[in-house]
């Protein structure tokens, strides 16, 4: 079930709220948390059991290690048990299809028989749950936050529907108050709901729009010039409005029942240099990989060539995370080499670009690397590459052509529009928050438009989802 879906809008949502909403508030944690590993179980019920199993293993491993001082020597025991409890389990499912590939392919190269193996199924959400566990074990070790005394809070904590499935990754500091006592009201739970509907705007009708393009390119076995740049630009397009439009619906569904989720995107297609993008980019991400991996590797406190090394490693060690392919490896390789790069420019002291500048060389860099990302192989990888290129022609090939319809083109003519208007601030009305759009008919006319306009974008959508089968978030597969 995923939230653009009609199974989630009339069946799941409505239950849920009529279950939290009829509960008392001190028992408002337990509809969440049982309709939350429901909702988790409608796509398998097996995995589920690995949920509760990771949850419940978390959960007491952190109060023996309370018990014992996170700090004494029983104490960092119970921390490397349950950080290789949780990433042992990730790296069974996730990684060890890829291992077992690796080592046939070497034993295929010395003329020997592969290894018989069963292709294991990997349980969606897992990542992120998982990097919660870390978070949470690493934290109370630390000594930044205090231990929750209450399975339900941090079962509930882990399993929020909202954010179960792709984030954003929700530390337990920032909620752990809101786990306990939390606000309801009427304007909150409007202000979520137009969040959602943003978020559902962006995914339905833009993202699984331009997903057709370049769904089409990169299934090109010969791209032109043309085919494989606009290929590459609609993935870029749709990558960011799918995942920040689950974002979006992923923290507008907690704003209703009064939690407050951090925000995972702040423009990042208008940084103007690769540091900024990451800055902006998946930004819960990004401070998982500085707080719990950058720092723990030595930062940038051991000099100049550990800074770069570091950086490189945490990157190329985050791609990996996305998943077990050569491509993510690739992807992170390349962001951390960027970063580097741009850490070595700062250090040599060069002034900063202007702002059309950097962001032309950010966007170009993003865009190479998405193509990377976006491919099933290295090789489909090298394909686009050379055909953006123009090994294989310039112009816009038949093969392309014929698939992209008019509307496609102008999605993602709208989305690239979208992408820029932030840079208009203030210029613009409807950009404004409501309580600075003015007085009058003038500024009564934009706030209506404020409120009304998400829900024009949300029932677009839905005529959208009835014409054509729901479309999976890009991030449920990692």
């Amino acid at each position: 079930m995923i939230f653009a879906s009609f199974e989630f809008l009339c069946l799941f949502l409505p239950v849920f709220f009529a279950a939290y909403f009829v509960t008392p508030f001190q028992y408002r944690n337990w509809p969440i948390l049982v309709l939350s590993w429901a909702f988790y179980a409608w796509w398998r019920v097996d995995f589920l059991a690995l949920l509760v199993f990771c949850t419940v293993f978390t959960f007491y491993t952190v109060k023996f290690m309370d018990q014992a001082g996170p700090r004494t020597r029983l104490g960092t025991w119970l921390l490397v048990l349950g950080l290789a409890g949780n990433l042992g389990v990730l790296a069974y499912f996730k990684y060890a299809n890829f291992g077992v590939g690796a080592f046939n392919d070497i034993r295929a190269s010395m003329g020997l028989a592969p290894v018989a193996w069963v292709e294991i199924v990997l349980p969606i959400g897992l990542s992120f749950y998982v990097l919660q566990s870390v978070s949470y074990l690493t934290d109370i070790w630390r000594g930044t936050v205090p231990v929750t005394r209450r399975l339900v809070d941090y079962a509930t904590y882990k399993a929020i529907f909202s954010q179960l499935i792709a984030g954003p990754i929700v530390r337990y500091a920032e909620i752990k108050d809101e786990l306990v006592s939390r606000p309801h009201s009427l304007a909150q739970f409007g202000l979520g709901a137009r969040r959602f509907m943003i978020g559902f705007a962006m995914k339905v009708c833009l993202a699984d729009t331009v997903a057709l393009v370049a769904d089409a390119a990169f299934a090109l076995p010969a791209p032109t010039l043309a085919d494989s740049w606009t290929g590459a630009i609609a993935y870029t397009l749709q990558l960011y409005f799918d995942f920040a439009g689950y974002s979006a619906m992923a923290i507008g569904l907690a704003l209703m029942i009064g939690f407050h989720f951090p925000e995972n995107f702040n423009h990042p297609y208008l940084a103007g240099s690769i540091q900024a993008f990451w800055q902006r980019w998946h930004m819960t991400l990004s401070r998982f990989l500085r707080d719990y991996l950058y720092i723990s590797l030595g930062g940038n406190r051991r000099g100049a060539f550990r800074t770069y090394l570091n950086l490189f490693l945490t990157m190329a060690i985050g791609g990996l995370w996305h998943g077990a392919n050569w491509t993510f490896i690739a992807w992170g390789a390349w962001h951390g080499g960027l970063l580097a790069a741009h850490r070595l420019w700062q250090g040599a002291g060069a002034r900063p670009m202007g702002f059309a500048l950097g962001n032309a060389l950010t966007m170009l860099a993003a865009i190479v690397g998405w193509v990377v990302f976006r491919a099933h192989d290295i090789g489909n990888a090298g394909t686009m590459y050379g055909g953006m290129l123009g090994l294989n022609g310039v112009a816009l090939s038949d093969a392309l052509a014929w698939q992209v319809t008019p509307d496609q083109w102008w999605t993602m003519l709208i989305a690239v529009v979208i992408v820029y208007l932030p840079l208009l601030g203030s210029r613009l009305p409807f950009l404004r928050p409501p309580e600075a759009m003015g007085g009058g008919l003038v500024g009564g006319t934009w706030r209506a438009a404020w409120m009304v306009a998400p829900l024009c974008g949300f029932l677009l959508g839905v005529v959208l989802l009835y014409s054509r089968a729901a479309v999976p978030f890009l991030y449920f597969q990692f």
